[in-house]
């Protein structure tokens, strides 16, 4: 692990990303999740209405993680095959429920993993465990203390969109180039929306106009897609209704994440997480 690497010293092939994955791929949907042919569910997996994103979703339960899951492929397909650098997990936790997401990543396989369920962030050469932290409602103990939440979450969870810098995490923690995602794997207990991938950084609340405006775009950055977007209802505040958290172990793009986001940054492992999104910016 070494924090003084330079990300983008390894500057990757962009003719790799095919023609069909530009912008961006909606994985459940490509890859027929649901039709259960290039994807497989274990244990208690059902699709259900929610009410707040207003769509069908999947809703992952049971006491071990391992045995209740959707897996994109399924053991029959070999790969994903997707080579863009971000994965957006569009997900909601359940209270006091645990959960884990894995991703199989590059040629050699390496496995990113993140969970409620670890303690503490580990690696070895094949696998990279990242702790979810949970810092509380507003309000609650653990918001007070200096010591975030470990384990099940705590609080009445918002649906959230994770972006996942893969290119970044390889880089940093194991010195790998990204090439591509191989595989993902959803287990209890969760609220799962959809999985994308792209190489694009997108952003929640703002439209096109507003993001041209800003100068977002020439930073990198664009409005959310409508595929992508949560649901906003006339007179809310996307902020006071969910979360966006963006892992990068490059700093300077946290400024760039939501002004009213605020981000709880583990020194030991450089990648931040957060559940909850204060209504004033820090």
């Amino acid at each position: 692990m070494c924090a003084s690497i330079n990300l983008y010293a390894t500057i990757r092939d962009l003719s790799s990303v095919t023609a069909w994955e530009t912008p961006y791929v909606n994985v459940l949907k490509h890859f027929k999740v649901g039709e259960w042919k290039r994807a497989s569910k274990s244990g208690d997996v059902s699709y259900v209405m929610d009410k707040t994103v207003q769509s069908y979703v999947y809703k992952i339960l049971g006491s071990t993680p391992a045995a209740n899951c959707i897996q994109i492929p399924g053991k029959c397909t070999r790969s994903l095959g997707l080579t863009g650098r971000y994965c957006y997990v569009l997900f909601k936790l359940m209270p006091t429920k645990a959960f884990v997401i894995h991703l199989d990543l590059g040629d050699l396989v390496i496995r990113v993993s993140f969970s409620n369920i670890f303690k503490e962030f580990k690696f070895t050469s094949t696998w990279l465990q990242f702790p979810f932290i949970d810092e509380g409602e507003k309000g609650s103990v653990s918001e007070h203390t200096s010591q975030p939440d470990i384990g099940p979450t705590t609080g009445s969870s918002r649906w959230t969109c994770l972006v996942l810098d893969l290119l970044a995490i390889l880089s940093v923690y194991l010195t790998q180039q990204y090439s591509s995602l191989k595989a993902i794997k959803l287990c209890s207990c969760l609220l799962l929306k959809n999985v994308f991938t792209s190489d694009v950084i997108y952003l929640p609340g703002v439209s096109f106009l507003e993001a041209k405006r800003r100068g977002l775009i020439a930073q990198g950055l664009n409005a959310m897609p409508r595929d992508m977007a949560f649901p906003v209802p006339k007179g809310k505040i996307w902020e006071d209704m969910y979360d966006y958290i963006r892992s990068d172990t490059d700093h300077d793009s946290c400024t760039h994440s939501s002004g009213a986001q605020r981000f709880h940054i583990d020194k030991h492992n450089l990648f931040f997480l957060s559940l909850n999104a204060p209504n004033s910016s820090t």
